[in-house]
């Protein structure tokens, strides 16, 4: 029998996103779905020079993160596993909040910036890349070809 959804994933957000209740800053919710807590937060700020990513990756370690440049797109992806084997003298683990999975985002840069032009650098859960404005070749300027008669 198909019943109508009413509830999303997590119970608790439908019930605190109810009218009544003031918003409890979950604009991110609003923005971007149930996903919002993978999704790579990124601030762009753009110079003469160039631009500059600050991407927030709280909890990954540098060797989890990885950049590539194919076709004027600059990937970068983020992947993290869980030891589900380690054993703990901590005793039995009954909840466990941490984040496993992997997220990437895309950006358009220019096709004629090369991997040795980016520069990366991970510092305190930030990614900070450096991407310099590079202009696009000039192209022949066109020549009208006269038609006599």
């Amino acid at each position: 029998m198909l019943m109508p959804r009413i509830f999303t994933d997590n119970l608790f957000d439908d019930l605190m996103s109810f009218p009544a209740i003031p918003d409890f800053g979950d604009i991110d919710r609003k923005l971007y779905g149930k996903h919002a807590d993978q999704i790579m937060k990124t601030d762009v700020h753009e110079h003469d020079e160039g631009y500059e990513m600050d991407i927030d990756l709280p909890g990954f370690k540098k060797d989890e993160i990885s950049l590539s440049l194919q076709d004027g797109y600059l990937t970068v992806s983020a992947a993290k596993g869980l030891d589900k084997d380690e054993k703990s003298h901590r005793g039995k683990i009954i909840r466990q909040e941490r984040y496993a999975g992997a997220m990437q985002r895309t950006f358009y840069v220019g096709e004629n910036i090369t991997e040795e032009d980016v520069k990366a650098r991970f510092e305190d859960g930030v990614l900070k890349l450096s991407v310099p404005k590079k202009d696009a070749p000039q192209l022949p300027e066109k020549k009208t070809i006269m038609i006599e008669g």
